[in-house]
């Protein structure tokens, strides 16, 4: 099992700091979310020389690799043309993942929850064009359902993901979505043994169950919008016990998949750049601690 953390909270910290800062925390992974000069959200990766030599450079001297990228286009969505350029951005996307050595790369559905049989529809168009795309060139695609999007629970998107019986297609579960994925249940051992053997990645961090009567308070009452958060582990009303227990009687941090080799679990912290030097090294520990037996 590969343990990550995913950059996102420390983006603006430059490459090369940024990778230090991960080596730092003693993490050896980085999972690479959308980052301005290399992955933009839903727009045409910008990953130019410099920057890949210096990425590159940065991960040689810090001791630290890529698990994967996270990118976010506009694949699944209700205009035609908008989904054309998703395509291509993904496209460049898995060339750069090429070139950087990486074969996971996890990604959401991007979809319009109004315009639900539309986005199905063209998510499967997208698919058509860019599977065989991902198995000519040894890429592991891993679909997270997320809220406010055309596909907003476990089962669901589990089964969407099964529909391909592709060893190039899998699961990532994204704890901060749990209260989403089975609309505010929580039962994270049902929804981790429905995936079963797709589940190839998790994502760490705590969330308060958005379903409970003002835990969130948005206004004006009734706005089209989805709250959630990524705040550490114990913060939140996620039943990491159990979701820890369930991960290790289903064995998997002893997983091995046949596109892009070992499990991944990153630490996914946002919001609190001010609590990172204490959270995201006792978040590793604890991960380590539940999942690794160290």
């Amino acid at each position: 099992m590969k343990l990550a953390f995913d950059v996102d909270v420390i983006k603006d910290l430059g490459i090369t700091r940024m990778v230090q800062q991960v080596a730092e925390w003693g993490y050896r992974y980085i999972e690479q979310s959308p980052h301005p000069q290399i992955n933009p959200f839903y727009k045409h990766p910008r990953a130019g020389r410099e920057i890949m030599a210096e990425y590159k450079r940065a991960l040689r001297d810090n001791g630290v690799e890529l698990s994967s990228f996270i990118c976010v286009y506009r694949w699944s969505g209700p205009d035609e043309m908008r989904r054309q350029a998703a395509v291509k951005n993904w496209k460049r996307m898995i060339e750069i993942a090429v070139e950087m050595d990486v074969q996971v790369i996890n990604t959401e559905l991007s979809g319009d929850p109004n315009q639900p049989e539309i986005c199905d529809e063209m998510f499967y168009r997208s698919m058509e064009e860019l599977l065989p795309v991902f198995e000519r060139e040894g890429i592991r695609v891993e679909l997270q359902a997320h809220p406010w999007d055309f596909c907003e629970e476990n089962d669901a998107t589990a089964d969407l993901v099964k529909s391909f019986r592709s060893d190039n297609v899998k699961y990532v579960y994204s704890v901060p979505h749990t209260f989403y994925y089975d609309k505010g249940k929580g039962d994270v051992e049902s929804m981790l043994r429905y995936v079963g053997d797709d589940l190839s990645h998790v994502l760490v961090a705590d969330t308060m169950n958005h379903t409970r009567h003002c835990r969130y308070i948005v206004n004006p009452p009734g706005v089209d919008a989805a709250v959630h958060q990524h705040v550490a582990p114990g913060e939140g009303e996620v039943d990491f016990i159990t979701l820890f227990r369930t991960l290790r009687e289903t064995g998997f941090a002893d997983r091995q998949f046949k596109v892009g080799g070992e499990p991944i679990v990153a630490a996914a912290l946002f919001g609190y750049p001010e609590k990172m030097k204490h959270q995201a090294v006792e978040t590793r520990e604890l991960i380590e601690r539940e999942l690794l037996g160290r």
